[in-house]
């Protein structure tokens, strides 16, 4: 995942990934904040960048993709922060995380992908 156009004013980047169709509900696969705004990628493989906040198996970082059955999607929610930390330690809830950000989002974009096994 490349990005460019960084908005004006954007002192820090955040990432969350999780999975709407997960059998118990959203299952959140991937937080990441504090990401600084000289990364412009996130290589394939790459499994920690910033800080990272916990999953839905209770870990920081990433975890993959694993549907027990059928389609589900999965949705990257890439967020511009006008703050350069969200003043969080590494495994910081998704709650947290969504409340440092609340009113500092400058702007947001989210990719979508399929995943089948």
């Amino acid at each position: 995942m490349r990005w460019s156009g960084t908005p004006a004013g954007t002192k820090s980047f955040a990432l969350i990934m999780d999975d709407p169709d997960a059998p118990s509900g959203t299952f959140t696969h991937w937080i990441a904040f504090d990401i600084p705004t000289t990364q412009t990628e996130i290589a394939e493989g790459t499994k920690n960048i910033g800080k990272g906040g916990k999953n839905g198996r209770g870990q920081t970082g990433y975890t993959g993709p694993c549907p027990p059955s059928g389609t589900h999607r999965y949705f990257f929610t890439f967020y511009a922060l006008d703050l350069p930390t969200l003043s969080l330690n590494d495994g910081a809830a998704r709650a947290e995380v969504e409340k440092a950000m609340n009113g500092h989002i400058i702007s947001q974009s989210q990719l979508m992908g399929r995943y089948s096994r």
